[in-house]
């Protein structure tokens, strides 16, 4: 994927480039202000189609479980939408007050099954690192140097490339990060409101569990709760895989490393249909929103009318997503991210 006219403009320098990304934040900053009505009818939009869904899933259990389990991906949708909303309340760029944003985030983190004081504090971890190989470990898939991987053992250099495997990262991950991992504050142990915030969300998420199962039995759990959740999981994963994963993105040694730079260089903009971009809210405009995240999701698309350079930088369609879960290792020479054959190459 060029993100580049031509080689002499990939040849930009560091400095240059973080005083242009540093640049954009002026222009960006007249976008962050939300308009609540709007936040409250985005929310309403999507909470309430997917209730109703999930009302006419588990009516459908009476006819058959295949029909409730068809159900089940409508479902998935809004729940994934629902997790781009909560997202956007951990920014605080939906609504004013703080207060009100943290609280319809706690909730709608119950429904995705994230602890969202948990999930806040290691998305913010995220956002303040990325792109710095010195600050790898929370909120990132994980991703080797080259030099890091010719270092390993030949049992080290298996697991790496079984982690990286497409069957693991998107079969395995998504239902032992959303079903086991985050019921506890991984990475957080210490603090005790992470504690809080894990558990309260596992106390909620066992009641509602409580009285699906008394008042359904096992199907609506069986053949709704799980098949959605798993399904949004899967489609979430793959966003936050392709948002910083693809061939010219952009990692630095600390010294070297520069947040605006690194944010908007370092992050794609994945054009995806009308539809695909309602339901994901908007959140493969990512190279914007690393940039500036206090810009509600909604008005992520003004930002790229307005602003044509923005509309070309880091452009991935759908095709070269696919191209681009083939690459998995970085090349600080290069300034590439590479597949395990052209990483031989360069030592053949």
């Amino acid at each position: 994927m060029n993100i580049a006219p031509d080689f002499e403009a990939e040849q930009i320098n560091e400095h240059s480039r973080a005083k242009s990304a540093q640049a954009w934040i002026r222009t960006l900053a007249k976008y962050r202000e939300p308009s609540e009505p709007r936040s409250y009818f985005e929310l309403a939009v999507t909470a309430i189609p997917f209730l109703v869904l999930w009302a006419l899933a588990w009516a459908a259990l009476s006819v058959s479980p295949l029909l409730a389990l068809a159900l089940s991906l409508p479902v998935s949708a809004f729940l994934l939408r629902l997790f781009t909303i909560q997202h956007d309340c951990g920014h605080g760029s939906l609504f004013r007050s703080r207060t009100l944003s943290d609280w319809i985030g706690r909730s709608l983190g119950v429904l995705t099954l994230t602890p969202y004081d948990v999930w806040r504090r290691s998305h913010s971890i995220h956002h303040a690192s990325h792109g710095n190989l010195a600050k790898r470990g929370i909120g990132d898939i994980v991703t080797l140097t080259v030099d890091e991987y010719n270092a390993l053992t030949p049992l080290r250099r298996l697991q790496y490339r079984a982690y990286r495997s497409p069957f693991f990262l998107f079969g395995f991950v998504p239902a032992y990060l959303f079903f086991i991992q985050q019921r506890y504050p991984a990475g957080l142990t210490s603090e005790r409101k992470y504690w809080i915030s894990a558990m309260g969300s596992n106390v909620a998420l066992l009641a509602i569990l409580g009285l699906l199962y008394a008042f359904g039995g096992w199907g609506p759990i069986l053949y709704i709760f799980i098949p959605s959740t798993v399904i949004a999981a899967t489609i979430g994963m793959w966003l936050f895989y392709v948002q910083h994963q693809f061939e010219h993105t952009n990692w630095d040694q600390n010294e070297d490393w520069q947040l605006h730079d690194s944010a908007l260089h370092g992050s794609s903009y994945y054009v995806m249909p009308p539809l695909l971009n309602w339901f994901s809210a908007n959140i493969g405009i990512h190279h914007v929103h690393h940039l500036y995240s206090r810009i509600p999701f909604y008005r992520l698309p003004e930002v790229l009318r307005d602003n044509d350079e923005l509309d070309n930088i880091n452009r991935m369609t759908i095709p070269e997503s696919f191209h681009n879960a083939r690459l998995h290792l970085w090349d600080e020479a290069g300034k590439r991210l590479l597949s395990f054959r052209e990483a031989r190459e360069l030592v053949a």
